[in-house]
């Protein structure tokens, strides 16, 4: 997972719990969420927007 082991999530878990305190932590986690799921839907909804091109090739 990008070359980040277990010992680095901690150091980086810790930091943020520091950072922004443990009631923060699931408002954090739901807006990461959310924006992964808007990023899903976008790019889902992209590619349906986006025509074929192997279907509606032209014979000239």
């Amino acid at each position: 997972m990008f070359g980040i082991g277990m010992p680095e999530l901690i150091v980086i878990l810790v930091i943020v719990l520091i950072i922004f305190g443990a009631g923060k932590l699931p408002e954090i986690g739901a807006g990461i969420g959310k924006g992964i799921k808007n990023f899903k839907k976008a790019m889902h909804e992209s590619d349906k927007e986006i025509p074929s091109n192997t279907n509606n090739k032209s014979n000239n």
